[in-house]
């Protein structure tokens, strides 16, 4: 990958990148462990909720020897009117080396990058523009089931007009091969997505496809007028993966979801951890690729040995 301070969106990465962050990924999964040339410091600022990503890239930073510094936005001086980059100059004058950031606002991190900041950066969610690290580990995930990518169908379920995770999937998919399917409510489906993917109801997908992905309607981004029209049952029946649906998957298609979960609604509930389900496993795969995402900003920092990286790779570690 080409030598950046940050890690903002999959248009930055070459399908040579991709399968590079899956191998280290794969080798930090085995065992791999990496030691820093010195105390290096990260700060997690999410202005939206999170759990799965939040968590991940804790753990993440911390098996990788990083000190991790608190923040709580609802008691930051953001809530005084200090802009984002403000904070994060703020918090780069203090010592800390990367900022994990998620944000409401598309594309938040264009004034960070155009700022030259020299604080590392990872955006964990723009908005419903990208999500590098959900895109990167749902590869992981469909690598390990397959091998391979070129030639899978892969139908892609729900929101589709909110989902950063829609967004950041179909560009990767289709750079790699894939042929790419979308569903859900027609009017969530635009000309951003058809240009990726064809449009088919679900019932025309399930007898095909090797992997669906599940994304939940995200009430938060809707209107007041929508949320109160939607039934979530009537949702379910017409756009779910119910479990006559999924009766017609063919035997080697996985179902996938980058959660959290709305039971009954985009899935039924016995489906989310169901044999063909591998929904907990991306959740083991997303810190394992956080970890290879983090250490390549270690290196770009120049506080880890890039030949440790490159070695595990290409499968040398011990």
């Amino acid at each position: 990958m080409q030598a950046t301070n940050y890690i903002v969106s999959v248009d930055q990465f070459s399908n040579a990148d991709v399968l590079h962050f899956i191998k280290l990924a794969q080798a930090f999964k085995h065992g791999l462990t990496v030691n820093l040339k010195r105390p290096a410091f990260a700060m997690n600022l999410f202005f939206e909720n999170s759990t799965r990503t939040h968590t991940s890239f804790e753990m993440a930073e911390r098996r990788l020897g990083m000190q991790v510094i608190p923040f709580d936005p609802k008691t930051s001086s953001v809530t005084k009117g200090e802009s984002l980059l403000d904070t994060l100059r703020t918090i780069q004058a203090i010592g800390v080396d990367l900022a994990v950031v998620r944000h409401p606002q598309d594309a938040y991190y264009q004034p960070l990058l155009d700022a030259d900041l020299p604080m590392s950066l990872i955006n964990a969610g723009d908005g419903s523009g990208q999500h590098p690290s959900q895109s990167l580990l749902d590869m992981l995930t469909i690598c390990e089931e397959f091998g391979h990518f070129d030639g899978l169908k892969v139908a892609i379920v729900g929101d589709l007009q909110h989902s950063r995770v829609a967004r950041s999937n179909m560009v990767l998919l289709n750079q790699l091969g894939a042929k790419v399917y979308f569903s859900g409510p027609a009017t969530w489906f635009n000309d951003d997505f058809g240009q990726y993917g064809e449009y088919l109801p679900i019932d025309d997908l399930v007898s095909q496809v090797d992997v669906m992905m599940l994304l939940r309607v995200q009430h938060e981004r809707l209107t007041q007028t929508n949320n109160e029209a939607f039934d979530a049952t009537t949702y379910h029946q017409r756009y779910g993966l119910t479990l006559a649906r999924a009766a017609k998957l063919p035997a080697q298609a996985i179902i996938m979801h980058p959660a959290p979960v709305n039971r009954g609604v985009e899935i039924a509930s016995d489906l989310v951890e169901s044999p063909q389900s591998r929904i907990f496993q991306q959740m083991t795969n997303g810190m394992y690729m956080r970890m290879a995402m983090v250490s390549h900003i270690l290196v770009q920092r120049g506080l880890l040995d890039a030949k440790t990286l490159e070695d595990a790779a290409n499968g040398n570690f011990d």
